[in-house]
């Protein structure tokens, strides 16, 4: 039940960890221009460590105690899982550039293989000839670890000594490339295994710190993770609208923007459309988000007939013809056949057509049940053609705008945010004296 208990535990890491990691790129430049990391952010991060340390300790990643954890960011010395890190006074400004990504690789390796496991293959089963790459998680040797553990303590009640040490010694590892990689050390962490329930003692004593801990009260948490989660949406938006920005470069001369090409074939009379569906509210969203579509045909010597038509119309037209219809899945290779004995009349003769071209069809949404066709004008069978969708999109430049202002002012409302929940943070009169070792 644990998994079920620590749910209201994940909701506020979840938080947390977008402020931690915002607040990890404020330190970056912190660091790299000044060659220190704000106290009041090292705190804070330091907390999110600690909170999430003791959460997995009482879940999944130990399933070391029956005792909650606390909601605090703070030390909490009397829980059973502790956590502590030295404040650095400098850091290297050089280090900041690399060590995250470069020097703590061969870390990311070992700690993969302890938290997660992953096992990417590639699967070539596709039709097409392609193929898929994919992984297959299955939980590290902490989960597995934990996994007998937990088998254990479901028949006997207790933990095995062994698998004990193992998991804290693998989760300490994590946790020292984790301060590692998030800029709060230069100490490279040790390929070091170090088992039991305690930490072995330090071979020096730490560095006396001329700076006291900050305080972080509800009002200073609030006021760093909601300043952190408004700069995360921001750069999200501002993500989104480069995008919309981007894509709205992509117009031709006549104000499209177009697919890339898309290869069709068969060997009979025909290709159609999946039915397309345009009703109620559909019909307005369509014309104003979507605009004009353009369907454009290339890559064949064969003169091409495009057309758009009420389903019903294109369902007796071709009732007793070989053709074949292209599905979401089977764009670029296998399609739905629908068998015939008859030969079609040329397309163009007929009349219930909505839009025609021969190698470009232009169409104003309406609503109804519309299928799109591509056929030889002839009538011939062994239908080829590269096509492309495109459409006007004329709220496109709208959003663009829109998606600019919302990150201006995320990014503003998030950086003030940032900048008070630092202010509100207090510094005891008194350094306290320095916590045990880690457990």
């Amino acid at each position: 039940m644990k998994w079920f208990l620590a749910i209201p535990h994940y909701v506020v890491l979840s938080l947390l960890w977008i402020a931690f990691g915002v607040l990890t790129v404020v330190a970056f430049f912190a660091i790299l221009f000044t060659g220190r990391y704000p106290r009041a952010l090292f705190d804070f991060n330091l907390g999110v460590l600690r909170w999430t340390w003791r959460v997995a300790y009482y879940t999944y990643g130990a399933l070391g105690t029956d005792r909650y954890p606390p909601f605090t960011l703070g030390a909490a010395p009397d829980y059973p899982a502790t956590l502590e890190i030295d404040y650095p006074e400098r850091l290297s400004r050089g280090l900041v550039l690399v060590k995250w990504w470069l020097l703590a690789i061969p870390h990311y390796l070992i700690v993969g293989l302890f938290t997660s496991g992953s096992i990417i293959s590639w699967n070539n089963s596709l039709p097409d000839g392609g193929g898929v790459l994919y992984t297959l998680d299955w939980g590290g040797l902490i989960g597995l670890l934990v996994l007998i553990a937990a088998l254990s303590l479901l028949f006997t009640g207790r933990y095995p000594h062994g698998v004990y040490d193992l998991v804290l010694g693998m989760n300490r590892w994590a946790f020292r490339v984790a301060a590692y990689a998030t800029l709060m050390t230069d100490a490279y962490p040790p390929f070091r295994l170090e088992q039991g329930g305690h930490e072995l003692p330090r071979l020096e004593p730490p560095p006396a710190s001329a700076h006291t801990p900050a305080r972080h009260g509800a009002t200073s948490i609030v006021a760093l993770a909601t300043g952190a989660v408004l700069a995360f949406a921001g750069l999200a938006t501002a993500a989104t609208g480069t995008g919309a920005a981007l894509l709205g470069q992509a117009r031709d001369a006549d104000g499209f923007i177009s697919t890339g090409p898309q290869r069709v074939a068969t060997s009979t009379y025909a290709l159609t459309s999946e039915q397309i569906t345009i009703a109620g509210q559909g019909v307005s969203f369509l014309r104003d988000g979507v605009g004009r579509v353009r369907i454009s045909a290339s890559g064949t010597r064969t003169p091409l007939f495009l057309g758009i038509a009420r389903q019903d119309d294109v369902t007796a037209y071709l009732s007793n013809v070989t053709h074949e219809r292209v599905t979401p899945e089977g764009i670029g290779g296998a399609y739905d056949r629908y068998p015939g004995a008859a030969t079609p009349a040329p397309p163009s003769s007929q009349t219930f057509w909505a839009a025609t071209g021969t190698s470009t069809l232009t169409w104003d949404v309406q609503p109804g049940k519309w299928t799109v066709v591509v056929m030889n004008a002839n009538g011939t069978p062994a239908v080829a053609a590269d096509l492309r969708v495109a459409a006007t999109l004329p709220w496109l430049g709208g959003l663009t705008a829109g998606l600019f202002i919302a990150t201006a002012v995320l990014l503003l409302a998030g950086t003030a945010l940032i900048l008070v929940g630092i202010r509100l943070a207090t510094v005891p009169t008194s350094a306290p004296a320095h916590a045990t070792p880690t457990r």
